[in-house]
């Protein structure tokens, strides 16, 4: 007989139901609900408390985001894995995300707008948010990983060109679209149990109590004319959720392809009392249920609505017993969980019957003409034979789990040393870049400065004409100016020194020439005319 604990974990809450498998039979083991401060205590005592220290153990994802695409229903396998894969890293380029830190799954359903097309239901999580929920388990055999938005199907009556919506109502809410029994999408809506009680219990300083004040109230519809105020003071608290879930999901119906014929509630709010009259009122032509697992008979002995608050966890362990979509597991087999299966699959063998006692499956009868040495050395024999079968089995194991941590081992180093090199092109680009940048940068500058000084240079002569022809005293004519870069040479004729001496102190006066750089030659007597010769750089 085969058993799965499926553990349903929100924050303060954890849900769980121990499943057993008998051929198709299914049983409840045992349920409940815990509310925790320590999440790793909790664990321990549910594991506890059910006995399942060595049973497998199937548990939710977190967080879990769903992409939609549609590709041609011709693409063959392996074209079809890589389309997706080319999808989703678009979509990650568009929500800047980092493909690499993303764990992915998907499953196919026809596409009901386009005949030719398949419809892809993508799922994808964080690696570190699937690690830290894994490593709260890590004493125990962990099978499955699934996301509650697909796996809450399993619990369900689903029947052929039926299409349905499942309402859960956890923590966060999820709209889970089936079709012909397949899952045609998944909706969240932020709205869900997480707000109501953490209202309640703001009040009740007490998250059980909110919980057990949720599973005690009761919905007054329309019809319903009875209503005290006095038992129902947290009303206020649970039906603004309740209407918001309700209204959204009504508006998504109206732009949803699928023509819905039944609406199934189940969660945490939905142990709340006439919660399916209270979503009847909003959804007239669709009828709206309780979620009951299919597997579940009326009891006297234990309350139907004891289950249905668990439904989370019931549709988790009967995915780790094998029911529903097993491509939705988000768990990375490991070399540990191999050794298991083969643990399990030599203890399968072993429990066979005969004659009302145990024996082993691959045990012969050898006492015919032998002696009791003889039997006990065939034995032995079979035995060493068998150990060897294990042993070979688990190097069998081993080696392949080596090979593949190699292998990925490999391929990360790879991806490394790719990534390595690409900043060190970038690195080098960008250095490149800034040389150039700096070159064109300095060569700018270079040319600024030629072209001021070639300005001044070519202005330099015609603003000292002009500047001299305002100052020139009366009687002095200029022969020559000539001019060598900055500097100047300036020869002039007078009759009279004092003139020629006056001409040299207005340069210098009024700055027509720098000061410190005039000097003039002595004067030559030409005739009547005295001749000098004044030189000095421009100021």
């Amino acid at each position: 007989m085969d058993s799965c604990l499926g553990i349903y974990v929100e924050p303060n809450i954890i849900k769980y139901a121990k499943i057993s498998k008998d051929h198709d039979n299914l049983t409840v083991d045992s349920f409940g609900i815990k509310f925790y401060d320590k999440i790793g205590d909790a664990i321990k005592q549910v594991v506890s408390d059910t006995y399942s220290f060595k049973t497998p153990i199937s548990i939710n994802l977190s967080e879990e985001s769903y992409q939609y695409f549609h590709m041609f229903s011709l693409l063959n396998k392996n074209d079809l894995k890589k389309a997706i894969q080319t999808e989703f890293e678009s979509y990650c380029s568009e929500k800047g995300l980092n493909k690499n830190t993303e764990v992915t799954r998907y499953i196919l359903v026809n596409d009901l707008d386009d005949k030719d097309k398949v419809k892809v239901v993508h799922m994808s999580a964080k690696k570190n948010i699937i690690n830290t929920l894994q490593h709260h388990f890590d004493e125990y055999n962990v099978s499955t990983i699934s996301p509650i938005g697909v796996g809450i199907c399993n619990i369900a009556n689903l029947e052929p060109k039926e299409n349905i919506l499942i309402i859960n109502m956890e923590e966060v809410t999820t709209l889970t679209f089936v079709t012909d029994k397949k899952v045609y999408e998944v909706t969240t809506l932020e709205e869900g149990a997480r707000t109501v009680l953490d209202s309640i219990a703001n009040k009740e300083n007490s998250y059980s109590k909110a919980y057990e004040i949720c599973k005690n109230s009761t919905i007054y519809t329309m019809e319903s004319k009875d209503l005290q105020e006095e038992e129902n003071v947290y009303l206020d608290d649970i039906m603004p959720t309740l209407y918001q879930i309700a209204n959204k999901t009504k508006e998504i119906l109206e732009k949803q392809t699928l023509k819905i014929d039944k609406i199934y509630l189940t969660g945490t709010l939905s142990v709340i009392n006439n919660i399916d009259l209270y979503f009847q009122e909003f959804f007239k032509t669709e009828k709206c249920e309780i979620l009951k697992p299919f597997f579940i008979k009326d009891s006297v002995k234990i309350n139907i609505k004891d289950y249905i608050e668990v439904n989370s966890a019931i549709a988790l362990a009967t995915q780790g017993l094998g029911y529903g979509i097993k491509s939705i597991n988000f768990k990375t087999r490991t070399l540990k969980d191999d050794l298991n299966d083969l643990a399990s699959k030599f203890q399968k063998d072993g429990d066979g019957k005969k004659d009302g006692k145990k024996t082993f499956k691959f045990d012969f009868d050898l006492s015919g003409g032998l002696d009791k040495i003889e039997l006990n050395l065939c034995r032995l024999a079979g035995g060493i034979l068998l150990l060897t079968a294990i042993y070979s089995g688990f190097v069998i194991f081993l080696n392949n789990g080596i090979e593949a941590k190699m292998k990925e081992i490999t391929e990360v180093k790879q991806d490394t040393t790719a990534q390595i090199q690409a900043v060190s092109t970038d690195i080098e680009k960008t250095n490149a870049k800034t040389a150039q940048y700096s070159q064109l940068r300095q060569n700018l500058e270079d040319a600024r400065k030629e072209t001021e000084s070639g300005n001044r240079d070519r202005k330099a002569i015609p603003n000292l004409l002009t500047r001299i022809r305002s100052t020139v005293p009366r009687g002095v004519q200029l022969q020559s100016i000539t001019q060598t870069g900055r500097h100047i040479v300036i020869e002039a004729q007078s009759q009279r020194y004092e003139q020629l001496g006056y001409f040299k102190g207005v340069l210098k006066v009024q700055g027509i020439l720098d000061p410190d750089t005039i000097i003039s030659s002595d004067g030559e007597k030409q005739g009547d005319l005295i001749r000098i010769r004044i030189e000095g750089d421009l100021p």
